[in-house]
């Protein structure tokens, strides 16, 4: 029996021997496969109907909703202004030319922001395959030669040539309906990966740029502290310096020495820790823009200084969160992902309806009649010609409830992501929250620190003089020098803090992705070796790797890739 059900004895007329001019002479259009034709275009008709007209089992998606605020707590704050805003490229704000120029380069040549854009290409090839499931499922070419022995004691066989060559050509399909929606179900869920996919992007470019405008002001601050921390030893060895002598002409005693120098000592030892903290700043910047340790000092261009901040911030109402803010977006996403999957599962509650068929030529020879020839015998004969097509079903009727507690664990999963679409919007506005009231409150601690450098200045200067006058012991000057160092480090890295505190604000209001549009998700020559290694279609083309604009290029999109 062949492949296709059909048996494999020769009849009287495929063992008769027919010559090449008359295989050649029949055409493929005269061998009946144009009523075949006919009866394949109605079948393709009926499933397409089949499959547009009927219903679609399981929830159809709704956006999630989730509270938000009408105002920000500090919206009332004289330094806080109220107004729409992209925050595209909010680091502009400092009006530093260097972080500009490390952002735009970690935006080009960073690896993690690189395997998050080629998770887009992926999502998209994931995405056809789901589409292609629309389509006939198994569609395979067939075609063959094979020699045959029959038994001398098998039935019906007498006067039948026990030795015969068999030869066949054919195409066999069988094509599921989807008249329960499983797979527009599927293909909604891969819709919905891909663009949150492109979610997962943004969402991580944003975190690139706040980290490399982190790292940077971490880097300026370190370099600030370990200034002002050679600057406090130039004055303590002059303090020193005054104590010796002062010691030499016998106006005080050796105590005054080591308490001087132990104070100088103590100072000199923080200076190691700040060129710590440097070379480690540096090295992250360096991993950030996607280079080896210490490839970056010719563009970071020796000691930075701390960014200013603007008098004023800008904040856009906290709807707009919904919106802008791509992790907000990554989580209603990944809800509208596994929506669609709770119908997928529920479809294999009920029967699956699928048209089955098969066409192909078969022939079969006998060495004995054929003898000479070395042709097919009359396998392109229009009497060659055998096919059948026909609709089937399968219902899993005793599955032990395993469908419906999958239906179960899909509809779980689904409640989790939505509650966590809730929970990312509540943490949203915490964050932006809590990076506000830091600024605002770090802001007003680097004014009272500032006044309190000052007053440490004119204390050491005036505790000096008095000490060389000798109208006050070395602990006055000990005391002024201590608590002026300490002053000054604790006001530099206040100053650090009312930055990182501002770019919190920029990263928790969901600023720094829209760099991106207009642009590709990955490299070009990332591309085009990809395109050297695989034949990747259109996909790589602009318009395929961003999610459509409309229903109708939503539409569009259900077209398979060929």
């Amino acid at each position: 029996m062949s492949a296709n059900g059909f048996h494999g004895t020769p009849s009287a007329k495929a063992l008769r021997p027919q010559s090449n001019s008359s295989n050649r002479s029949r055409a493929l259009g005269q061998i009946g496969l144009r009523p075949m034709r006919k009866r394949v275009s109605a079948l393709v008709i009926v499933m397409l109907l089949s499959s547009s007209c009927s219903t679609m089992v399981g929830p159809d998606y709704v956006k999630p909703s989730a509270p938000t605020e009408e105002q920000w707590l500090e919206s009332e704050d004289r330094r806080v202004k109220t107004a729409p805003e992209e925050y595209s490229d909010w680091w502009t704000v400092f009006n530093d030319p260097v972080l500009n120029t490390l952002i735009a380069t970690a935006y080009r040549q960073n690896l993690p922001l690189q395997i998050a854009g080629i998770r887009i290409l992926e999502a998209r090839a994931v995405l056809g395959i789901t589409v292609g499931n629309q389509y006939p499922q198994l569609q395979q070419g067939r075609g063959g030669t094979t020699r045959n022995r029959i038994s001398e004691h098998a039935a019906n066989t007498a006067g039948a040539d026990k030795g015969f060559w068999d030869y066949e050509v054919g195409f066999d399909a069988a094509w599921e309906l989807d008249v329960w929606g499983r797979f527009r179900r599927a293909v909604e869920s891969g819709l919905a990966n891909f663009e949150a996919s492109i979610a997962s992007y943004d969402d991580a470019l944003v975190s690139l740029t706040a980290e490399v405008a982190r790292t940077y002001v971490l880097l300026c601050t370190f370099e600030e502290r370990l200034a002002i921390a050679r600057e406090n030893v130039r004055i303590q060895e002059r303090s020193l310096q005054i104590a010796q002598a002062r010691f030499r002409g016998g106006a005080v005693t050796e105590l005054d020495v080591q308490q001087a120098t132990s104070l100088l000592k103590d100072t000199e030892a923080s200076l190691p820790r700040f060129e710590a903290g440097i070379r480690q700043a540096q090295n992250a910047l360096a991993i950030l823009l996607g280079v080896l340790p210490g490839k970056i000092d010719e563009m970071l261009g020796g000691a930075g200084v701390l960014p200013q901040v603007p008098q004023e911030i800008v904040v856009d109402i906290p709807a707009e969160l919904m919106r802008r803010r791509p992790d907000i977006r990554l989580a209603e996403y990944q809800v509208a992902t596994q929506s669609p999957l709770i119908g997928v599962s529920k479809a294999d509650l009920y029967p699956a309806f699928s048209l089955l068929g098969s066409i192909g030529l078969r022939s079969s020879n006998s060495p004995k009649s054929d003898a000479g020839h070395s042709d097919f015998g009359d396998l392109f004969d229009a009497d060659s010609i055998e096919w059948f097509a026909g609709p089937s079903f399968t219902w899993n009727l005793f599955n032990y409830g395993r469908i419906k507690n999958r239906v179960r664990a899909e509809d779980a999963r689904f409640q989790q992501l939505v509650v966590n679409y809730e929970d990312t919007v509540l943490r949203a506005h915490q964050e932006v929250e809590d990076a506000l009231v830091g600024f605002l409150r770090k802001d007003e601690e680097e004014g009272f620190l500032h006044d309190s450098v000052k007053a440490s200045q004119r204390s050491v200067d005036l505790s000096l003089i008095q000490y060389r006058e000798g109208l006050v012991d070395y602990q006055r000057v000990l005391d002024t020098q201590r608590f002026l160092a300490q002053e000054q480090d604790l006001w530099t890295a206040t100053r650090g803090d009312v930055v990182l505190n501002l770019i919190a604000v920029y990263k928790a209001l969901g600023g720094g992705w829209q760099i991106r549009e207009g642009e590709d998700f990955v490299p070009a020559e990332i591309m085009e070796e990809m395109r050297r290694r695989t034949d990747w279609g259109n996909i790589l083309t602009p318009e395929k790797q961003g999610s459509p604009a409309s229903d109708a290029e939503r539409l569009k999109w259900r077209w398979p890739d060929w």
